[in-house]
């Protein structure tokens, strides 16, 4: 495996996978700083913007349209319920279900977490083609694909 890595010119002891994972941790601090003006972090601002631009809608609906766990979903809604940006409200068809609106204070804050966004996607992608950028979007999804069967194979613990 090292050889692999070293014949597609990864510095020594640094895999693909690392520097996949340098990278994601490296977006997202880059984000969380960017935010902070707002008082937001990444996870905080893709919730608000995914119910601020669809409308209300359960916290499952949210979870799945981010591909996150209710759980973390919930934490987030917490979060952002407590700075007055979202608000819970009862279903009308089931009384076991909330729905999560934006309030009417998120949409500013919205809007200025979508403009950090494109500021910080022109200086991410600074010197990146277009055709480069593509060649790294087919190559993650196919490495997600790869990894979305692994973590359905069977697991010898069971």
């Amino acid at each position: 495996m090292a050889s692999v890595e070293r014949d597609l010119g990864a510095p020594p002891r640094q895999t693909t996978e690392s520097l996949l994972m340098a990278t994601s941790r490296s977006l997202r601090r880059a984000y969380d700083i960017r935010l902070t003006g707002l008082g937001l972090k990444v996870s905080e601002a893709y919730l608000l913007a995914h119910v601020h631009r669809r409308g209300p809608m359960t916290q499952t609906q949210l979870a799945e349209g981010l591909g996150l766990g209710r759980a973390a979903t919930g934490a987030i809604v917490d979060a952002l319920e407590r700075k007055g940006l979202v608000e819970r409200s009862a279903h009308a068809g089931d009384r076991r279900v909330w729905l999560v609106a934006s309030t009417e204070r998120a949409a500013p804050v919205a809007e200025e977490a979508a403009a950090v966004d494109v500021a910080l996607r022109e200086q991410l992608w600074a010197g990146i083609s277009r055709a480069e950028r593509r060649r790294l979007v087919e190559t993650l999804g196919r490495l997600q694909g790869n990894l979305a069967a692994i973590l359905n194979e069977p697991n010898d613990k069971d």
